[in-house]
């Protein structure tokens, strides 16, 4: 008997421990959601709440941005985001880190003229006070 509830106690806590990670990847896969539509809606507070005081957000282009300056950017910028979709998301999450990568596959206008991104992401959240925010993120071409 004493066998069978340690094998049970020990599949349990496997079972728990792959739940937890299961729910910490959907909780960041659903902030990477209202992120982007946020970045979408030009929904400032979202922007803001999501996003760490110290965030360096990187663009294909080189182009390194502050918190203020990315969520200038979005709020009055040239380009107009139309829909932005994550395509083959990973998600790591390691203590208060969590890292994810995806390509996003976006749809816009970029000073009157329509526009199709397809970029590689890295991004780098971390938990601060209890909540995920954006730390880093860095674009590539593909």
């Amino acid at each position: 008997m004493r066998v069978t509830r340690s094998v049970f106690c020990l599949l349990l806590f496997f079972f728990l421990t792959a739940y937890m990670h299961a729910q910490n990847n959907e909780n960041i896969g659903v902030l990477v959601d209202k992120l982007y539509t946020a970045m979408v809606d030009k929904d400032k507070a979202v922007l803001e709440n999501l996003t760490a005081e110290n965030l360096t957000y990187g663009h294909s282009s080189g182009t390194l941005e502050n918190k203020n300056q990315y969520v200038e950017a979005v709020m009055t910028g040239p380009f107009d985001f139309i829909s932005i979709i994550p395509v083959d998301q990973t998600i790591e999450i390691s203590g208060s880190t969590a890292i994810v990568r995806h390509i996003f596959v976006a749809k816009g206008v970029n000073d009157g003229v329509d526009t199709d991104v397809r970029i590689g992401v890295l991004m780098a959240w971390q938990k601060q006070k209890g909540n995920w925010r954006l730390l880093a993120r860095q674009a590539y071409k593909l």
